[in-house]
C-alpha cells in the first residue's frame, strides 16, 4: 500500500485515536479491505465530496488516493467539465433513491485518455437513517463485457449446449454436469456429482481417468481424443464412442498455478465410428470377394476355387471354415480348415463318410430353410462340449452355416465358425456369407458336373 493511499483513505474514514484505538484499528483495517478489492471504488458524502478511493480505481484512472480524496466531485479532473454536471447528478441522485442503479460514463484518466466505465452506485445512510452519501463501484467496460461473456458462455454450456460438459475436481469426480453430460452418462445432473466415475463406466473408465490425470498434470492435449467406454444403465452395459476434449482449470486468484480440476467436453460419436467402421468392413470384404475371383478363375480344379474362395473369405471374418455337400439323405464333409492352427482350407480325405449331424443341427436347418442359420453357444454350456456335439473344432463358440444353392438345386453347407475372442454372428455377416456362399456353390456344381462326365 503506497503511502498516499494510505493516507488519503485513513483521513476520510475518521480520526486515528491511535494504534490501540477502535476506530483506528477499524480505519487500517477498512482500508486494506478496500485496496484490496478487484473492483474500483469510491464514495462521497452528501455535499459530493469524494471520501473514499481504493487501489484499482487508481489502476484505472491513475490518480491516487491523496489526489482524489477531498475533492469535490469528478468536474475538471476526471470527467470533462461540460460531462461533469450531467455525471454528478447522476451519481449523487441515487442518495434518495432505493437500491442501486448502474450507469455508464466516460472518465479521464491522469494521462488526458479517455476510459469508458460502467458503475454501481447506491445511496448510504448515516445513523440517525438520513442520506449521508453515496459509494460507486465502477470497472472498465470491457471488462465487465467479458466478465459477462463469460458468465453468459458458462450459464450456456451447461444449460443449452448440445455436447456434453463435464468439470471434475482434483479427485476425478464430477463438481458439476450440464444436462447434456447428464443423459449421456445415465443420470441426473445432481445424482451424478461426487461420485467416483468408475460407478458410472465400465470398460474405458481407465483410459478416460488417465486422460485426466494427464490433463492435471500437463495440461490440455492438442488434439481431441476419441474414447470407447461402455456405461453401466439401468437398462445394462451400453458401448459408446466420445469424442473428448480437456482443459486444466487454474485459480485466477493464486500467483501459482493452482489447478481447480479438468474441464471434460465431449461428444456422442458412436454413429459416426460405426457408420465408418462398416463402410471400411464393406470396402474391404468387397475387394476381398474381387481378388478371390480373379483368384478363382486361374484354378483348374473347380474345387480348388471353391477353397479359394473360402481362404479369402476368412480373412477378418472368421477362424474356420468347413464345406458339406448334399450326399442323398445326408451330408458329407469334403473341405475344411485345420481344427488347430489357423491354415488354408483344403479338401478332406476319405470324405465319402456321412457326417452324424443330430436333429436341429445348424447346418441341417440351414438346407432345410434353405437360407442361413446363426448360432452361438449359451453363457451356461461350456465351448468345447458346444461344439464336439456338433462336430465342429473345439474352440468354435459361433456359428454361421450358409446354404450352397446352384441351378435351383441345394448343394450342400457352408459353416464359418469364429473362436471366443471375436464377436457373434450378426445380420451384415450373414449377408457377406452368402455371397460366398453363391461363388462357392457354382464351382462346387461345376466340380460334380465335370466329376459325372469323366
Amino acid at each position: 500500500m503506497s503511502a498516499s493511499t494510505s493516507s488519503g483513505t485513513a483521513e476520510a474514514l475518521g480520526p486515528d485515536e491511535g494504534p490501540e484505538g477502535g476506530a483506528g484499528a477499524g480505519a487500517v483495517l477498512l482500508a486494506a479491505l478496500l485496496d484490496g478489492m478487484d473492483a474500483a471504488l469510491c464514495a462521497f458524502d452528501a455535499h459530493g465530496t469524494i471520501t473514499h478511493w481504493n487501489r484499482e480505481a487508481e489502476r484505472i484512472l491513475g490518480w491516487s488516493a491523496g489526489e482524489a480524496v477531498g475533492r469535490a466531485g469528478f468536474a475538471g479532473w476526471a470527467v470533462r467539465r461540460a460531462d461533469a454536471e450531467e455525471v454528478q447528478g447522476r451519481l449523487m441522485a441515487v442518495m434518495d433513491a432505493p437500491g442501486r442503479q448502474v450507469h455508464e460514463f466516460a472518465l479521464l484518466r491522469k494521462d488526458g485518455g479517455r476510459v469508458l466505465v460502467r458503475t454501481q452506485s447506491a445511496g448510504v445512510r448515516g445513523a440517525d437513517g438520513r442520506p449521508a452519501g453515496v459509494y460507486c463501484a465502477f470497472g472498465e467496460v470491457h471488462a465487465q463485457i467479458d466478465l459477462e461473456r463469460s458468465i453468459a458462455l458458462s450459464e450456456a454450456l451447461f444449460e443449452d449446449a448440445s455436447w456434453g460438459v463435464v468439470l471434475v475436481d482434483a479427485d476425478l469426480r464430477p463438481t458439476v454436469v450440464n444436462a447434456h453430460a447428464a443423459r449421456a452418462l445415465g443420470g441426473g445432473r445432481r445424482t451424478l456429482l461426487g461420485r467416483p466415475l468408475g460407478e458410472l463406466i465400465g470398460q474405458g473408465v481407465e483410459d478416460l481417468e488417465g486422460a485426466l490425470q494427464h490433463v492435471l498434470a500437463e495440461g490440455a492435449p492438442p488434439a481431441p481424443a476419441e474414447l470407447w467406454v461402455t456405461l453401466r444403465t439401468a437398462q445394462g452395459e451400453r458401448r459408446r464412442c466420445w469424442r473428448s476434449g480437456f482443459l486444466r482449470l487454474d485459480s485466477p486468484l493464486a500467483q501459482e498455478p493452482v489447478p481447480l480440476g479438468v474441464g471434460w467436453l465431449f461428444q456422442d460419436v458412436t454413429d459416426q465410428k460405426l457408420a465408418a467402421q462398416e463402410a471400411d468392413r464393406v470396402r474391404f470384404r468387397s475387394n476381398q470377394l474381387h481378388r478371390a475371383s480373379r483368384s478363382a478363375s486361374e484354378c483348374e480344379d473347380p474345387m480348388e476355387a471353391a477353397t479359394s474362395y473360402l481362404d479369402y473369405a476368412l480373412a477378418g471374418f472368421a477362424d474356420h471354415a468347413l464345406v458339406d455337400v448334399v450326399a442323398g439323405e445326408r451330408l458329407v464333409r469334403v473341405a475344411a480348415t485345420p481344427s488347430g492352427e489357423p491354415g488354408p482350407c483344403l479338401p478332406v480325405a476319405g470324405g465319402s463318410i456321412p457326417l452324424r449331424y443330430a436333429a436341429g443341427h445348424p447346418a441341417l436347418q440351414a438346407v432345410d430353410r434353405t437360407g442361413s442359420v446363426r448360432a452361438s453357444a449359451g453363457a451356461g454350456s461350456g465351448a468345447g462340449v458346444w461344439a464336439a456335439e456338433r462336430q465342429w473344432p473345439g474352440d468354435a463358440v459361433h456359428a454361421l452355416c450358409a446354404v450352397l444353392r446352384s441351378r435351383g438345386r441345394t448343394l450342400g453347407v457352408v459353416t464359418f465358425l469364429r473362436s471366443a475372442h471375436r464377436a457373434a454372428f450378426e445380420r451384415p455377416d450373414a449377408a457377406y456369407a452368402e455371397s460366398v456362399a453363391v461363388r462357392v456353390a457354382a464351382a462346387v456344381d461345376l466340380a460334380q458336373v465335370l466329376a459325372t462326365t469323366r
